[in-house]
């Protein structure tokens, strides 16, 4: 392609010997004005403008707001993993559990590691969205990746589940009197999550990231005081005899300070959810600023640094002083451990509700990164076709809309099935996700073996013993917490992977049909006979409206059909036919004696269609007699609407004053700026210097024009294929022809290109042929 030719400037003036503008042609059109839906209007309320497509790009997220937004259920399990693994020993050993704490906390850490080096692995290889689903669709199949896949979704809802419950647990243990409302201060919590989500990543990202920060802080000083006071001897110890208490067992013969290995591996198991959450980052790399995958896994280890420091150094205050959990959960063993490690002072109380306070934050904002990583996971396999399709479609503000709604709600029912308890939930908690981290890993193992990169036996080592691990903690859950609940788990993750698997071949048996049957019924012939039946039930104006767009499809046969069930009224509707003169169109009155409308109408088309010439089209037809027309071979049913009352918002529309504006008006509504935020649908984006947008084109002018691609249309021309770009914006529109063209690399609806050659017209619009283009996103040269 030659280089781009700019037009002089002020090149919106026709230079000398361009005539006027032939035909009517024109580079403006009508100016449409389509109020809003008051529905819509309360969403921009409550969410904000809508982002356009193009700023997905950036609303991606730096390193500490990632931190906020992703590791948010990573960190937050260090508040009540401690406490779960005490409330597995305490019972059986008693004091002694104090013992086993620290080891058993050490054991997960190990497997803490080997998961975070696996999955910075994970990222590398999948920078684009490394997740179990992604990872084990690529490298075990599809069956695989849906177990995993299901295992990680219902892992994220028992996440939402967990943290909002026991965040409440949290605050209900700083303030005991507001106990009789724990279910609705668990389901507020989900629905506030939800909302932040709905508004869109970075706003999630903004109102995560202080609460998460202060979490740490809290927990930093913590372990810092608390570990000075135990060197120096004050650190206080909780009595056990306390009412409420979980019961205190006695050591017995185990080799472990009393306990057998399958308490220490019950105990190991439900402290297995402080690692959950490490797959998140991985799952969420395309929400990274670039480089995303560098600024992903930096985060994945500032993450895991952070959980270890946390959890080890929880577990070894709790063994300090003997803070052993309460049967109804509150107060937790972080709280008694604050109260403890702070002492009665003013200063003291203040620090102990800091603690709290944050720790009720990061428990409720742990949900987010289910719903940062739920929709994400769901389009996944959305797209593939195995859920349904609406949860792949982006909403109002770039983010998987239908997805969050989805998590929040059936988290809402797990919430009210289970009374908001943690020690309900716990057990179907983690399962799921150590699952998923087998599959996950195993799969990269696999390819490290199939891709042999360099450095592949180093990453194989890391992901084969993340595997083996995930896999061995998987079946210690599986043992250990199968009568407590894990068998539901158990069961329903592979009732839903049958289900999605039918799902799928129910898509993907319509789709062949659809592709196969397309150029068939595109090209069948047209059939002899078109007929058109409009089915009235009395004579008013939505009945004359369906009558007048009946005849503007010219039928060789048009007829008006009423099913006679009550006889005074079909009487009343043939006097009204004949005293308003109706005689051009014939009303038939058809006998309804067992008043199956339905039946009559389908009987009534099948009549029509018997001679297999004949195409019949229903009109203004009810939703149940179209869905009895599903069947029949060409027959066509259309809705004629008739929007009652004079009050409803209506569609104006207004012609132009051929540049692109509304003749007389300026182009718009006078003296009613955008609101601040949103974005103005009437703003003309930035061209290069020297070129015009598309309104400024004149006929018979040379010209670079430049705009945004509105539209791409291909049609041939002359028996030849050619490509049609129409650029629009708020000043008008002009078309790009691309002559024995299908496909123009880089020319797709949304790109902002500029073209150069002459301005011709065609049917009433500006259009230039085979243009020199340029496409201004991006860095390249002219093509």
């Amino acid at each position: 392609m030659s280089n781009v030719t700019e037009a002089p400037p002020g090149g919106n003036a026709t230079p000398s010997g361009a005539g006027p503008v032939p035909n009517g042609a024109h580079a403006g059109g009508p100016r449409v004005d389509v109020p809003e839906t008051r529905g819509y209007r309360w969403k921009l309320k409550l969410l904000g403008p809508p982002l356009n497509t193009e700023e997905l790009a950036h609303e991606r997220l730096g390193k500490p707001t990632a931190l906020a937004v992703f590791a948010s259920d990573n960190l937050s399990s260090s508040a009540y993993a401690t406490e779960e693994i005490l409330r597995v020993l305490v019972p059986v050993v008693g004091v002694a559990a104090f013992s086993l704490v620290v080891p058993v906390t050490t054991a997960l850490l190990i497997v803490l590691g080997f998961l975070i080096l696996s999955y910075r692995q994970t990222i590398k290889a999948y920078p684009s969205a490394g997740g179990a689903y992604i990872v084990t669709k690529d490298n075990l199949g599809k069956v695989p990746a849906l177990v995993a896949g299901v295992s990680l979704l219902t892992d994220y809802i028992l996440t939402v589940a967990v943290s909002t419950a026991a965040g409440t647990a949290a605050l209900i243990s700083a303030v005991p009197s507001l106990g009789f409302l724990r279910i609705p201060l668990t389901l507020f919590f989900i629905v506030i999550i939800a909302f932040g989500n709905l508004r869109g990543v970075k706003e999630s990202g903004r109102v995560f990231a202080v609460p998460t920060y202060f979490f740490l802080i809290n927990m930093l000083l913590l372990l810092v005081v608390g570990g000075l006071r135990a060197t120096f001897g004050h650190l206080p110890q909780a009595p056990l005899n306390t009412p409420g208490l979980v019961p205190i067992g006695n050591a017995s013969n185990g080799l472990f300070y009393g306990a057998t290995l399958f308490v220490v591996l019950r105990a190991f198991a439900s402290g297995g959810a402080a690692v959950t959450g490490v797959e998140a980052i991985s799952n969420g790399v395309p929400a990274f600023k670039e480089p995303a995958w560098k600024n992903a896994r930096s985060t994945l280890v500032v993450m895991g640094t952070f959980l270890g420091i946390m959890f080890f150094g929880l577990s070894t205050l709790a063994a300090k002083v003997h803070a052993a959990p309460f049967e109804k959960g509150t107060p937790t063993v972080i709280s008694q451990v604050g109260k403890l490690v702070y002492g009665t002072s003013p200063i003291g109380h203040l620090l102990f509700y800091a603690l709290q306070a944050g720790t009720m934050l990061i428990l409720v904002l742990a949900a987010n990164t289910s719903f940062a990583d739920f929709p994400r996971l769901a389009s996944f396999a959305a797209t593939d076709r195995f859920m349904p399709r609406q949860l792949a479609k982006r909403g109002h503000r770039l983010v998987f809309s239908n997805g969050i709604i989805s998590l929040a709600a059936v988290a809402g029912i797990l919430v009210l099935a289970t009374e908001a308890r943690v020690d309900r939930l716990i057990p179907l908690y983690a399962i799921g996700v150590f699952t998923s981290f087998t599959m996950s890993q195993a799969g990269m193992a696999k390819h490290h073996v199939t891709h042999k990169e360099e450095g592949w036996r180093v990453g194989l080592f890391i992901n084969g013993m993340g595997a083996v691990l995930s896999f061995l903690v998987a079946v210690i859950l599986a043992i250990t917490k199968f009568s407590e609940g894990a068998w539901v788990i158990m069961v329903a993750v592979p009732i839903l992977v049958v289900l999605l698997i039918r799902l799928n071949h129910q898509y993907v048996a319509e789709a062949a049909e659809l592709e196969e049957d397309a150029p068939r019924a595109a090209e069948a012939p047209i059939l002899r006979r078109h007929v058109v039946i409009v089915l009235l039930d009395q004579l008013d104006l939505a009945a004359a409206r369906a009558i007048q767009y009946a005849r503007t499809l010219m039928p060789d046969e048009l007829r008006a059909i009423h099913f006679a069930v009550d006889t005074a009224r079909a009487a009343e509707l043939q006097n009204g036919w004949r005293r308003l003169g109706l005689s051009r169109i014939p009303l038939d009155v058809i006998s309804c004696p067992d008043r199956r409308i339905t039946r009559a109408a389908v009987e009534l088309v099948a009549d029509e269609l018997a001679d297999g010439d004949t195409e019949v089209l229903h009109d203004r037809t009810s939703n149940s007699i179209a869905e009895a027309m599903v069947d029949l071979p060409h027959a066509n049913v259309t809705f004629v609407p008739y929007h009652l009352g004079r009050s409803k918002r209506q569609v104006t529309i207004e012609p132009s004053d051929g540049n692109g504006g509304k003749a007389g008006k300026g182009g718009g509504k006078a003296g009613k700026p955008a609101k601040k935020g949103a974005a103005d649908p009437n703003a003309l984006p930035e061209i290069p210097a020297g070129a015009v947008h598309p309104g400024g084109a004149r006929y018979r002018e040379r010209v670079t024009v430049a705009g945004k691609v509105y539209s791409v249309r291909v049609q041939p021309r002359a028996g030849s294929p050619s490509l049609e770009c129409t650029l629009k914006d708020a000043s008008g529109q002009i078309v790009l022809v691309f002559m024995g063209r299908r496909h123009v690399a880089g020319v797709e609806p949304g790109a902002l290109i500029s073209a150069t050659g002459m301005v011709g017209q065609r049917s009433g619009r500006l259009e230039i042929l085979n243009p020199d283009y340029r496409l201004l996103a991006e860095a390249e040269g002219p093509h």
